[in-house]
């Protein structure tokens, strides 16, 4: 179980700086053989303390934001809770066959991302439209990441990079308590009525929580192009063993 206890690691630490670290876990998961179903629960539990030590990481940023993380939270309350009562309601077999889609979305995303880092960089105007439109983008990304929430985080950046004329860490701070909360909604779900293997969970507790600190206070240093290809090639090897199986 080491192998789960690094991926949590490294998941909490690439969570606090990109915000796909679910990719790292929910693949190794994957590949080591334990049901998708049951590697996506017992993964969003293990991932909550994690995401609450990042965002106890980017504290100032964050209550210098305390007004919007407020008009923002119940977006993301409702859309985790939506996402994971569909995951709970849908069939099984359903989650099975779009799990290597949502992988491959995810992926994606990780690729482009240095586009919206690039985008958070350059001002621009806020459309006068911009908190309805924001609300519910933050609730279509709490739905997405209640149900799977691989790159959750970097949805999260790129609306909140649209919608507010913000610096990059402003951005990802906020980014951060938003996944905490849509993590956590779905986390209480899941312990509640889903098939949590606490083995795995605690590892991924463990793990992530020294991860989330350590990716707070010196992932700015580390090489963000490292990070992005180490998450897209863990993906890969995950979507290539599913179709195997």
């Amino acid at each position: 179980m080491l192998a789960v206890l690094a991926a949590g690691l490294a998941a909490g630490a690439v969570n606090a700086v990109v915000g796909a670290g679910t990719l790292v876990t929910f693949s190794t998961l994957v590949t080591l053989g334990i049901p998708p179903l049951t590697a996506n629960v017992s993964n969003t539990v293990g991932l909550v303390a994690g995401s609450v030590a990042s965002s106890v990481g980017y504290r100032e940023e964050v209550h210098e934001q305390r007004r919007r993380f407020i008009r923002l939270a119940p977006a993301s309350f409702l859309g985790g809770l939506t996402g994971a009562g569909l995951l709970l309601i849908l069939p099984s077999a359903t989650f099975d066959a779009v799990v290597p889609v949502l992988i491959l979305v995810g992926v994606v995303l990780v690729i482009v991302q240095p586009r919206l880092a690039t985008r958070l960089a350059t001002p621009h105007s806020v459309h006068a439209d911009a908190s309805a439109g924001l609300l519910l983008g933050v609730f279509v990304a709490g739905i997405y990441g209640g149900y799977f929430g691989a790159a959750q985080g970097v949805l999260l950046i790129a609306l909140l990079g649209t919608f507010l004329d913000q610096h990059l860490q402003r951005v990802n701070a906020l980014k951060n308590v938003l996944a905490a909360i849509v993590n956590g909604v779905a986390a209480v779900v899941f312990i509640m009525v889903a098939p949590v293997d606490w083995t795995v969970a605690g590892l991924i507790v463990v793990g992530s929580v020294v991860g989330g600190f350590v990716g707070a206070h010196y992932g700015r240093r580390v090489p963000q192009w490292a990070l992005r290809w180490f998450i897209v090639c863990v993906g890969l090897v995950a979507v290539v063993v599913m179709a195997i199986q």
